[in-house]
């Protein structure tokens, strides 16, 4: 695996998956090599910390801290240095190695090593690329697959001599830390991008493109000084606000000749459309109504949709990004289904420049949104190929592809 060496022998382990290991390792099947720990304790009558598997990172075997992760009926008891496996939905590669004593989701294995297993090694082991996908393949139940440890417990674990694991399991300790910061790092520039997008977006739709033109007060608190040559226009004076037609959630398919847009976006395909051209939509019911969509060509838009139909004209990307500034989820009411009235919508009051500019504004940020999107786009190929090195690397140290015994550790 690039500069790191193999070792200098090897022999077949015998497990098809497995493949070759090297010569002084050994395989045992894991119910030889590790406990099962059926210890299930009712959670309420328990003052011990619980996780769920929601509290576990997929692949990285990290926690998700969550003080007030609360559990009701029975959990499985597990101690400092006992694995924890994500049963259900394997592929999502649960694992945490546990520092304290608590309690976990029954849809958690809590497996306990034997002397000669260290116990982060098999944390290491049960990450690999190549045991997830042989448990993964395994499961049963279609829409809750589970892995059952009738099957792990006779899959293979390769063993190395116990300082060998230790120093396998300081080399990934060290190295994935390294990883990991270098993602953290990508995870900010992504945030950083976002924030610049926002501002960008704002600025231009509220302030207009020319630093130097007079500015007025807006009268609006939100909104501040805008150039003093806009207008000011409650936006039922600009297009009219209604909400699409019923659609059932039978209607609507994966494949169709015309696109189903609903109150957070596409939603399928119908063979009849309620709407052709190019459209702004704004999502009226839920937790994300406010959502601000376009929508070109024909489309149905389900009543969960209120569509601007201009009653005047303007540049429909430079209004949806404006809407985009305002945040109508704030007008939501509150209730247990949160919604946004057509009426209250209309009456709010938005900054209007003439349209050539609203088309100045919509170019200006069509070609910029499109250079931060496609920074993104890169920082995030970045990380996820960073996530694909980490696991590989695991993947190899734990099978004796790569010999990492002597790879200095500052």
């Amino acid at each position: 695996m690039g500069k790191y060496q193999g070792y200098e022998k090897y022999q077949d382990s015998g497990v098809e998956w497995l493949g070759a290991i090297p010569k002084h390792w050994g395989v045992k099947r894991f119910k030889f090599s590790v406990d099962l720990i059926n210890n299930k304790i009712e959670a309420e009558n328990s003052k011990l910390p619980y996780m769920g598997l929601e509290h576990i990172e997929s692949w990285t075997g990290k926690r998700i801290e969550d003080d007030n992760a609360l559990s009701e009926g029975l959990a499985s008891h597990f101690r400092p240095n006992d694995v924890l496996f994500g049963k259900l939905r394997p592929y999502l590669a649960k694992v945490y190695l546990s520092e304290i004593e608590g309690l976990v989701s029954t849809e958690a294995l809590v497996l306990r090593s034997k002397k000669y297993i260290y116990p982060k090694y098999l944390k290491y082991y049960i990450l690999s690329r190549d045991f997830i996908n042989i448990v993964d393949s395994s499961t049963f139940g279609a829409k809750m697959p589970r892995a059952s440890w009738d099957f792990i417990g006779n899959l293979f674990l390769a063993i190395p001599p116990l300082d060998e694991q230790e120093t396998i399991a300081r080399f990934l300790d060290y190295k994935t830390k390294q990883i990991d910061d270098l993602i953290a790092k990508k995870e900010t520039l992504i945030e950083k991008l976002d924030e610049k997008r926002t501002a960008l977006i704002s600025h231009a739709v509220t302030k207009g493109l020319d630093p130097n033109v007079p500015m007025k007060d807006s009268g609006i608190e939100w909104l501040g000084e805008i150039p003093e040559h806009w207008k000011i226009k409650k936006i039922q004076y600009i297009g009219l606000l209604k909400s699409g037609e019923n659609i059932t959630s039978q209607q609507i398919d994966k494949e169709g000749l015309y696109p189903v847009f609903g109150g957070n976006g596409l939603r399928g395909y119908f063979d009849l459309y309620t709407h052709d051209g190019h459209y702004i939509l704004i999502g009226r019911q839920g937790a994300l109504c406010g959502n601000i969509n376009y929508a070109n060509g024909k489309f149905w838009a389900s009543e969960h949709a209120v569509v601007v139909t201009p009653s005047t004209t303007f540049e429909v990307y430079w209004l949806g990004e404006l809407l985009k500034t305002i945040n109508l989820n704030q007008y939501s009411t509150s209730a247990a289904q949160p919604g946004l009235s057509v009426e209250q919508i209309g009456r709010l009051k938005i900054p209007f420049p003439f349209i050539d500019e609203q088309k100045q504004i919509a170019k200006y940020l069509d070609q910029k949104i499109t250079q931060i999107d496609q920074q993104k786009a890169k920082v995030k190929e970045a990380i996820e190929l960073l996530k694909e090195y980490r696991t590989a690397l695991i993947t190899n140290a734990v099978t004796g592809k790569i010999d990492v015994r002597q790879v200095p550790i500052l």
